[in-house]
């Protein structure tokens, strides 16, 4: 049976009565609150909560293995695979359970702000409140697009339906599987908004490079002359707050493709995280939280329905969907030029990575194999203490293909646009978590703005022994001393040996990078033991 035929189920679900197709904003907010799925806070935004679930599964993540990925996706925990005969068998139940609910909700939209490259997706959910949030997160057509769209990948979400491990071949009630074949994502068990919208990032992983187009999780901005910037940073770096610059639009905060013609957003909205939020310090991401946007597990006062965003009695990762033009900076569209710089951003707990240095392609190939960052106590269960954290490419979660091809996509992209490359430390300096204390925020910006403005391109770098990074001896409103970490501890000795420890765990987790070229090998740290 074709691929063709075994969806056909879908099409006539969709032509049903009870499918509410492209409802607007102002409906949906009136279906959430009609169906008890959500209320509203005291600016217009719509609050749910998403139960058992309050981040992403990823053991209950899965590919469905055939002969066209079974040669393309780099297979393992991140990457599971699960037959094709049981992702259509639950296929079919998932669809037959929607067929049995009062309403189901439909929206078509695009992946990609760049027409050349922009994927037309359609997305599928019981609950009006995912609906909203995949409004919001995608990219809206406007009348005549939606009447001449016809998609290529479709989401299905019903979290109401729970999964059987023993018949359905799962690891547990909840799943999301992707189907590059069938072009289908399935979502079930889990009530996160999140699980749809990474979802797509990830097929956006897998086709994007077939087209030469670089997919990254990075933030994005842009200058008044057209330069843009890219953002690459873990949870805690500041990749959202660097990239929220008054004089620079908005690209975008999460997602973004790198083709030859330039930058483009792959969402036309933002997933912020709002535990502790306060206008003060974040007032783009604060302001952008009224009537259209979405509340995650948000705890409201009763009375006045107004936000505490240092609640985290239901989870740390609240989270807050917006459509981009709710951020005053945004541009539309949502594309730029090539990156004229492009920066790596690591909260470095142990205190002994410098506040920025220049990369070579080479080491930035390595540190963006790499994606290092440090956990810090109280992020997780069970963390006690600052921990080592890297993630490649700085998503390893979302990549379908092995971390090297888009480090491989990276260096020619480099190389064929002359973008310069950063690593700035916002972690710790004069000394590890503890002892040291925080980079300030304004050396930090400093540092960056030299870096776009071009500033630090002809100054004087030395390199350090230790971790083979080039850094600049003066920046523009920075202390020289606060540029050279070892300066800044009390006890040189002891600053050498929290560094050389940092440099072995450089080189063991580079280890599984057996594959990629010597010359991105020797770009880490010039210490091993």
């Amino acid at each position: 049976m074709s691929a063709i035929n075994q969806m056909s189920e879908l099409s006539i679900l969709l032509a049903q009565e009870h499918v509410q197709h492209q409802l607007s904003v102002p409906q949906l907010v009136e279906k959430i609150v009609d169906r008890n799925e959500g209320v509203l806070t005291d600016t217009g935004a719509v609050r749910s909560t998403t139960g058992a679930y309050t981040g992403r599964s990823p053991k209950d993540k899965f590919i469905v293995k055939d002969r066209d990925s079974s040669k393309d996706v780099d297979w393992g925990p991140v990457n599971q695979p699960i037959d094709e005969s049981a992702f259509i068998h639950l296929y079919h139940k998932v669809l037959d359970y929607l067929k049995t609910k009062e309403e189901v909700f439909s929206f078509k939209g695009y992946a990609g702000a760049d027409h050349r490259y922009r994927l037309p997706i359609q997305v599928v959910n019981e609950f009006a409140w995912h609906n909203l949030f995949a409004r919001q997160m995608f990219i809206r057509p406007n009348e005549e697009e939606v009447e001449g769209h016809d998609p290529e990948f479709t989401v299905i979400s019903a979290p109401t339906f729970k999964a059987d491990p023993e018949q359905d071949g799962t690891n547990s009630e909840a799943f999301v599987m992707v189907s590059f074949k069938h072009r289908i994502v399935l979502i079930g068990g889990t009530e996160y908004a999140g699980e749809i919208k990474k979802s797509i990032f990830s097929v956006m992983n897998y086709m994007l490079p077939q087209k030469n187009v670089l997919p990254m999780h990075c933030s994005a901005n842009i200058g008044e002359d057209g330069d843009a910037a890219l953002f690459f940073g873990l949870s805690g770096t500041g990749k959202t707050t660097l990239s929220a610059d008054p004089h620079r639009g908005l690209i975008g905060d999460d997602e973004h493709g790198w083709s030859d013609q330039g930058v483009f957003n792959m969402e036309g909205g933002c997933y912020a995280k709002c535990i502790n939020l306060s206008k003060e310090k974040e007032p783009q991401i604060h302001d952008a939280i009224r009537f259209g946007a979405v509340l995650e597990n948000v705890v409201l006062d009763d009375q006045s329905r107004e936000p505490d965003y240092d609640d985290t009695s239901l989870t740390e990762n609240t989270r807050a969907a917006y459509p981009l033009d709710h951020i005053q900076q945004s541009i539309e569209p949502s594309v730029g030029g090539h990156p004229k710089a492009i920066i790596f951003l690591t909260a470095d707990a142990t205190g002994v990575l410098p506040p920025i240095s220049k990369l070579t392609k080479e080491q930035a190939m390595y540190h963006f194999l790499s994606g290092y960052t440090s956990k810090l106590a109280g992020t997780e269960r069970g963390i006690t203490e600052p921990q080592a954290t890297f993630s490649a490419c700085f998503g390893s979660p979302f990549l379908p293909l092995a971390p090297a091809a888009y480090a491989e996509m990276l260096g020619q992209k480099i190389d064929q646009f002359n973008s310069q490359v950063y690593l700035v430390n916002t972690g710790w300096t004069g000394g590890s978590y503890g002892e040291g204390s925080r980079m300030k925020l304004s050396y930090t910006r400093a540092m960056i703005q030299a870096a776009l403005k071009g500033d630090l391109n002809d100054t004087e770098y030395v390199q350090d022994p230790i971790f083979g990074l080039h850094t600049p001896t003066q920046c523009p409103g920075v202390p020289n001393q606060v540029l050279v970490p070892k300066s800044t501890w009390d006890n040189p000795e002891e600053y050498e040996e929290k560094a050389k420890e940092l440099a072995e765990k450089f080189h063991q987790n580079f280890s599984k990078f057996s594959y990629v070229s010597e010359a991105v090998k020797n770009a880490g740290p010039s210490y091993h033991k």
